[in-house]
């Protein structure tokens, strides 16, 4: 099946749609069984990863060209873009953590695990590892479920921990090959994270990542819903929203942090991306919560 041909979804069935600069969803993959009657097809998620972790039962998975049976528990990290499915006998569940890229992105430099490449981990020895990631998935669900005063800032740090869990069970994981499109997508997602503070021009990730302006913008668009310049702005934007609502720095020096060097363009940048000036917006948010 090529590609364009594969439907791209929000959650299994619902139209993928934008999604807000700290989204994280949390539902058992039996939430949905009506839709779903235990097939779940090939699908991708447009700017939103997954942690799918296995509580009970067993089934078939399928990611890209692999396919591989399983029994619980196990772990998969399936960034955005990446083809996926799978199958599963009666009685089996899920906890699946969503998280959007943009919120992802902020998570990167505290998470032991890449979030370019696909994992699947099966449960094979290393049972404390196991017992201690079940545990962190559990208590992201009930946070989320909960919804106690804080929940915004106690569950970013809870993900980090349950990607750094399937990073140190990844030693057993399987190798997963993806369309190149697809990993040169996730190399340039994580330059960005590294380096969109340092302005740096379009031609100059083209030159770090060995490709050409064609396919770079090719792979931005397939991975990351934008062309290389619209996709560095965007995680500017990510990080000067995620400044603006949690921490309580002036403007000016959110400029700066984000790789502006006049306060006066950032907030023009701003005002023509959201609608709002970075006050405004920061003045609306705080006073919805």
């Amino acid at each position: 099946m090529s590609q364009t041909a594969i439907p791209e979804f929000f959650v299994y069935g619902e139209p993928a749609r934008a999604l807000d600069v700290g989204f994280l969803h949390v539902e058992t993959v039996q939430a949905r069984a009506s839709v779903h009657r235990g097939q779940v097809l090939a699908h991708k998620h447009p700017q939103m990863a997954q942690i799918t972790f296995w509580t009970g039962g067993s089934g078939t998975y399928r990611i890209e060209d692999k396919t591989w049976s399983f029994s619980a528990p196990t772990v998969s990290f399936m960034p955005s873009g990446v083809v996926h499915g799978f199958d599963i006998e009666p009685g089996t569940d899920a906890i699946v953590v969503s998280v959007a890229d943009a919120a992802l992105a902020v998570l990167a430099e505290q998470s032991a695990l890449p979030l370019d490449q696909p994992v699947f981990v099966t449960g094979r020895g290393e049972g404390a590892l196991w017992e201690r990631l079940g545990n962190t998935v559990r208590m992201i669900q009930a946070e989320y479920a909960d919804r106690l005063p804080g929940v915004e800032r106690i569950l970013p740090p809870l993900i980090a921990v349950a990607l750094s869990g399937i990073a140190r069970l990844d030693a057993q994981s399987h190798a997963i090959a993806v369309p190149a499109a697809v990993a040169l997508g996730g190399r340039l997602r994580r330059l960005i994270d590294r380096h969109f503070r340092e302005d740096w021009p379009v031609e100059r990730y083209v030159e770090e990542l060995g490709t050409t302006r064609h396919l770079l913008d090719k792979a931005a668009r397939q991975v990351l819903g934008a062309g290389v310049r619209q996709a560095i702005g965007d995680r500017r934007l990510v990080e000067a929203k995620r400044l603006l609502l949690f921490t309580i720095r002036t403007v000016e020096d959110i400029a700066y942090e984000t790789g502006f060097n006049d306060p006066a363009y950032f907030s023009r940048f701003f005002r023509q991306a959201v609608g709002l000036s970075p006050a405004a917006w920061r003045r609306q948010r705080v006073s919805s919560e």
